[in-house]
């Protein structure tokens, strides 16, 4: 039954909202995101009633979650209430849009660990893996260096996903390792791509699947655990002496030697399957940055040489 009580408690209107408008419409994954926003706000705001929403207690209610997040994460917050807000905004049960000019804070970030190796470090690390005969962390995360690919995606390859031929890496699938396992859909329609290879990549990968199952999950044998593979990592890191990185780090790693390497954002969103290229803007800026005052560097120099 929809609310048309403006007596209603905010914290029940986004509950109905959550459950009628996301329910089944989004990822598990996201929606758990939803339910934590819908637990702070009954902690933050539980008799906050909609007759009584404006901008000032809509600011109280960000600050209140701002004390115990970083600043990122408190505009997720607000993104994810804005939404809720808006619709009641619509339906008349809140007078006038109390998000309008809302200031967003956040908790000073902690120290970031290093994201993503320079080119000459994953040379070290590469090198030493040790490539077998069968399917390992290993060449798991050979293949995640080379290809950008996320860890669920790597997981849920099949050798039937390689056009050897063509030397294309089809991503339509991910494997749901948080929940039991299986396959799932990938994370958004653009996340549905063809990656192409390397030919060495093709070359080693060939003999790799020669006569593994063609419809079974290459990197999964049993319970598949992403802090296995980021130890795994760690270890070949620590052991040639480079920043340890995540597994999601070679992705960053992936993509930011495209960058530099001078491949376009368009290409690199593409690659990565990103939703819009706003997100590789955004993810990448620091390398973009570089970029930039790099080119600046190129630009006075072409033109110093102008009489």
């Amino acid at each position: 039954m929809a609310i048309t009580d403006t007596e209603t408690l905010f914290c029940d209107y986004y509950e109905q909202w959550v459950d009628v408008y996301k329910e089944g419409a989004i990822r598990e994954v996201t929606m758990k995101k939803y339910k934590l926003t819908q637990a702070w706000l009954r902690k933050l705001a539980p008799d906050l009633k909609l007759c009584e929403f404006n901008r000032v207690n809509y600011q109280q209610l960000i600050n209140g979650y701002a004390e115990h997040h970083e600043r990122q994460t408190t505009m997720d917050f607000h993104h994810q209430l804005k939404g809720a807000i808006l619709d009641a905004v619509d339906e008349g049960l809140i007078q006038r849009d109390p998000t309008r000019k809302v200031v967003i804070k956040g908790r000073q970030p902690k120290q970031k660990k290093t994201k993503y190796l320079n080119q000459f470090e994953l040379h070290a690390m590469l090198a030493d893996l040790s490539l077998g005969t069968s399917p390992s962390w290993d060449w798991l995360i050979l293949l995640i260096a080379k290809t950008g690919l996320r860890f669920s995606e790597a997981l849920g390859l099949t050798p039937s996903d390689f056009d050897f031929v063509h030397q294309t890496l089809s991503v339509d699938k991910t494997w749901d390792y948080k929940n039991g396992g299986g396959f799932v859909p990938t994370k958004n329609a653009s996340s549905v791509r063809k990656v192409q290879l390397d030919w060495q990549l093709i070359m080693q990968l060939s003999a790799l699947l020669k006569d593994l199952p063609e419809d079974a999950p290459i990197f999964v044998n049993g319970k598949v655990y992403n802090s296995t593979a980021n130890g795994v990592l760690a270890r070949h890191c620590a052991k040639v002496n480079v920043p340890v990185i995540s597994i999601h780090g070679l992705r960053h790693t992936h993509a930011s030697l495209l960058l530099f390497a001078g491949v376009s954002i368009a290409s690199v969103s593409k690659r990565l399957g990103h939703a819009s290229m706003n997100t590789t803007q955004d993810t990448y800026l620091h390398v973009i940055r570089e970029l930039e005052n790099k080119d600046v560097d190129i630009v006075m120099r072409a033109l110093s040489t102008l009489v």
